[in-house]
């Protein structure tokens, strides 16, 4: 009842903030149609001035469409592989994988899901830990996210309390993922985030040679970018 209860809150919300808008475009066409029909002026600064109103009021409109529109998409996505994971949770998730989308120019929603989507072995399941110890969404190792949670941050108090975290573990991982594409590049970019920079480094520097990466980071590469494909094209 709660999750229901927090989507409602949303919807309305979501609900007055169109509703408000649109009564205000209302009053601007109004007072635009008035302008007109006294006469237009060339360069009027009360019409330049309303009609730069009405430019910013249309971007934002856009700017929350684009928004909202990539929040649902990834709500889909988790809910897909998650069936029984609460819509508030869901909902927070996907808010900040868009933010993070923002953030970083070289991530969009599509790669972090596919990212997190095998990863987390096709789960979503914010405790999950590997074998390796690699805990959480983006799979990320205690020893190499202390120092980045101090950039982020996170205060430190253990690896479950940071890494079981939902919205820090994607923050996490999003920045050592974009990190890791800004220096090699998409593909060597996952091949460092799976397994490690210093392969990452040398596989770069060979072309890319079948014979210097693990198996395990060889398939990671085209199975994340086989998913990136498909969420690429998810309907809505």
């Amino acid at each position: 009842m709660k999750d229901k209860h927090v989507i409602k809150k949303q919807s309305i919300r979501l609900f007055v903030r169109g509703f408000v808008v649109f009564l205000f475009l209302i009053v601007i066409f109004a007072l635009a149609y008035k302008y007109l029909e006294v006469g237009k002026i060339e360069n009027n600064p009360k019409l330049a001035e309303l009609e730069k109103s009405l430019q910013e009021i249309r971007s934002s409109m856009n700017i929350d469409s684009i928004r909202q529109y990539n929040i649902q998409k990834v709500m889909k996505i988790i809910g897909r592989y998650n069936k029984t994971m609460p819509s508030g949770v869901k909902y927070s998730i996907a808010e900040e994988i868009y933010e993070l989308s923002t953030k970083y120019d070289n991530l969009d929603v599509d790669l972090i899901c596919a990212t997190i989507t095998f990863e987390s072995g096709g789960t979503w399941e914010p405790e999950i830990v590997s074998d390796a110890g690699a805990i959480g969404l983006m799979q990320i190792l205690p020893a190499t996210s202390i120092w980045v949670a101090y950039y982020e941050g996170i205060t430190w108090t253990s690896a479950e309390d940071v890494l079981y975290n939902p919205i820090y573990n994607i923050r996490l991982g999003c920045r050592e993922l974009s990190t890791f594409i800004d220096y090699y590049g998409l593909k060597g970019g996952l091949a460092a985030f799976c397994g490690g920079e210093k392969q990452a480094a040398v596989w770069v520097a060979n072309d890319k040679s079948d014979e210097i990466l693990m198996a395990e980071t060889t398939d990671f590469i085209p199975q994340v970018l086989v998913l990136y494909n498909e969420f690429k094209s998810f309907s809505m």
